[in-house]
């Protein structure tokens, strides 16, 4: 199945992007006549015939819409401080949308190596991850956060912080609640600071362990990311 990202899309005729009509008739080598498939990172399915190949502005007939496309029965929001290497950071966020997270929130913390990132890079890298995995919906990116004003801004029943201090000793499924949005934060490679951790508990936020190893940070937001995937499913009503 061929899929574009079309975000755009409001007409049954829609022209693809520069890049995107060289890529489908230049890269898929797909011509006039042939159907492809469009999505808009909001749910929205098109079915489409290309009516015009032109390498640089390829027209679209849309036949057939359908909503809500893959839409998961969840909300999954990891929270992570961004690695001082950005190609770990790229790493993750392509794995973590191939397996259906909802949002991700780039941390500031305390013990950052890193203070600013490419959200624009960060946000190709998920689309084309949606549209490799064939998804339907975009997650929301959010740019670098100070951590404090994040911990005011959560839902402090279903967000929990992952730590390595010794009373982080409960999983993420023991504080599971099926059909609730669950948010994990994940520090940088130093830990959150035990201030943060302080203020973190003090607005309600749970403490976590991820298991015996010690994990990088893109791992262990992968790990807490592809946890959530699991419990949602193994919980998921029949």
């Amino acid at each position: 199945m061929h899929l574009f990202y079309t975000p755009d899309i409001k007409t049954e005729i829609y022209t693809l992007s520069e890049e995107e009509s060289k890529h489908c008739t230049r890269v898929l080598r797909l011509n006039h006549g042939d159907t492809v498939y469009l999505v808009d990172g909001n749910g929205g399915k098109y079915t489409a015939i290309i009516q015009d190949a032109h390498h640089k502005r390829c027209q679209l007939q849309v036949v057939e819409k359908q909503i809500e496309y893959g839409k998961l029965p969840y909300v999954s929001h990891i929270a992570v401080a961004p690695t001082k290497n950005m190609d770990r950071m790229e790493w993750f966020v392509e794995k973590a949308v191939e397996i259906g997270v909802s949002e991700i929130t780039f941390l500031l913390c305390e013990h950052s190596e890193r203070k600013n990132l490419r959200l624009d890079r960060l946000e190709k890298i998920a689309v084309s991850a949606m549209k490799q995995s064939q998804k339907g919906y975009l997650p929301l990116l959010h740019d670098m956060t100070p951590f404090h004003r994040f911990i005011k801004k959560s839902l402090p029943q279903h967000t929990f912080i992952a730590h390595l201090e010794n009373d982080a000793t409960k999983s993420i499924k023991e504080h599971f609640s099926y059909g609730k949005p669950h948010c994990v934060m994940i520090g940088p490679e130093g830990d959150f600071s035990t201030t943060e951790i302080a203020a973190a508990y003090e607005a309600g936020i749970k403490p976590v362990t991820l298991g015996q190893s010690r994990l990088r940070t893109e791992t262990a937001a992968l790990v807490a990311c592809h946890t959530l995937h699991v419990l949602n499913d193994i919980y998921a009503p029949l």
